[in-house]
């Protein structure tokens, strides 16, 4: 049984993703690295409260068989251009060098649909630059998820995201051919594509747009 590794377990994905995990047989263990604790309780979950800025606070914590990574914020919550960064590259890069030198085979990572480090949009180039960087550090497995717009309930309000959704649920039928990794995705989908990936023992790098993530299932 394999024990795991979840970074950005309170988020939309990474909510779903403990779920799943805690409920699957073939994990032995769960560890959520949080800054403040999760409301879920369970026998298989170690929940730890630690500073993303400070390696020596989680890198205890990083052994295991696989780590997962759904941090992500926004330019609403995080409009300095430095903390940006630091939350959506720097803290996702830190904790797979951590992994990777402790022994850890797989990453899982959620990125974005466009991601590209030569792209002009700075969104799109970020999430590029990060999965360029965990490429060279060539764990045996690692997983990109790129999805469109997530379907799901947030916690927090985001209104225009959520008029968002309920556009694309109409408009997702017309999307066709190449355009179907265009058509929204569920939270749950993508969690459920990391855990059956996790179980694959896959070698090497994969990327997973919308339409691929939704044909693992």
């Amino acid at each position: 049984m394999k024990k795991a590794i979840v970074i950005g377990a309170s988020g939309l994905i990474g909510s779903s993703l403990i779920r799943l995990l805690l409920s699957d047989n073939g994990f032995k263990e769960v560890v959520a690295l949080v800054r403040k604790p999760l409301s879920i309780q369970h026998k298989k979950l170690s929940q730890y409260i630690i500073d993303f800025d400070k390696e020596g606070s989680y890198s205890k914590h990083v052994y295991g068989d696989v780590i997962y990574c759904c941090l992500g914020t926004t330019k609403a919550k995080t409009p300095d251009p430095a903390d940006y960064r630091r939350v959506d590259f720097e803290y996702p890069l830190n904790f797979g060098r951590v992994a990777r030198t402790q022994g850890v085979s797989q990453y899982h990572l959620v990125s974005a649909l466009g991601a590209d480090s030569q792209s002009v949009i700075p969104y799109n180039k970020l999430k590029g630059e990060l999965e360029d960087a965990l490429k060279l550090l060539k764990f045996s497995c690692l997983c990109i998820y790129q999805p469109s717009l997530l379907d799901g309930s947030r916690a927090e309000s985001r209104p225009a995201e959520k008029a968002g959704i309920m556009l694309m649920r109409g408009l997702n039928v017309l999307l066709v051919g190449p355009l179907k990794k265009y058509r929204s995705i569920k939270a749950s989908t993508v969690a459920k594509a990391m855990v059956i990936n996790t179980h694959k023992n896959l070698n090497g790098v994969h990327v997973y747009t919308s339409d691929k993530i939704k044909e693992i299932i």
